[in-house]
Parts: structure tokens; sequence; C-alpha cells
């Protein structure tokens, strides 16, 4: 029975799905365990988990006791290819949020940068629309 237990445990360690990976990813992630998120992730998601680590070393131990108590739903699973896209809500935000997958050498990993942050942002900037060219009625025509 208990080595069922370790083969079981075993197995779902090792979930490379999507899925799998989101959840070990974003689990880590939030609760502040940078080394395990930066192991499912690619080479431009490890800048961003760095970059995390280092605001984190200036958080209060209470803000890392909060970290652990957030829970992590997956709400969505869209796989095409080699990429992935991974819904979520966790429990301390609002509202449900995504997170890039791809498949390199036959393993899922969390595909995040700094720049796709900026893209969102500028993504959900409002659009200003300008009013259209006016044209001259006849009272304003110069004959």
């Amino acid at each position: 029975m208990v080595a069922a237990i370790i083969i079981f445990g075993m197995a779902s360690c090792t979930d490379n799905t999507p899925k799998g990976t989101a959840e070990k990813f974003l689990n880590a992630f939030y609760h502040m365990d940078y080394e395990t998120a930066r192991q499912v992730s690619t080479p431009k998601a490890i800048e961003l988990i760095n970059l995390m680590e280092q605001f984190s070393l200036q958080q209060p131990d209470s803000a890392r006791k909060n970290a652990k108590k957030i829970k992590i739903e997956i709400l969505d699973v869209k796989e095409d290819g080699n990429t992935a896209i991974v819904t979520y809500i966790e429990s301390s935000s609002p509202g449900e949020q995504k997170l890039k997958l791809e498949k390199q050498n036959g393993k899922w990993l969390v595909s995040r940068s700094k720049e796709d942050d900026i893209e969102e942002d500028s993504a959900t900037e409002p659009v200003i629309e300008q009013a259209p060219p006016t044209t001259p009625t006849d009272s304003t025509v110069r004959q």
C-alpha cells in the first residue's frame, strides 16, 4: 500500500500536461516558492520569476504567511499544438487570469515574460476615437 501511494505521488508530481504544469507553477509562484516555479518555466519566464523573488525579499513575514493561503483553481485549458493557454482564478484577486505555456523538448513550460505584461497593459488601454473630419456646409463655403 505504501508503494502504491509513493508511485501515485510520483506520477502526480511529473504530470507533464498543460494543466499539471500550470498547477505546479501557479501554486509555487503565488506561495513564493520561486525555485519550484523556475523548474517548469522557460528562460524568459525565469527572468520574471527572479525579479518577483527580489521584490518578495522586501515583504514582511506576514505577507509570506498570507501567500501560503492563496488557492488556485484551473478553469480551462486550451491546447493548440505546442502552445496552451490556461485560464484560472486565484483566491486573492477577482476575475479570471490566463497563463501561457509552450512545449519545449517534450516538456510543458510556463512561457511568460515582462514583455507579455507590457503587451497586455497596452491591449487594455482605452482606445480614443477622434471625431470624423467635418465637411464644410453650404453656409461655410466661400464662393
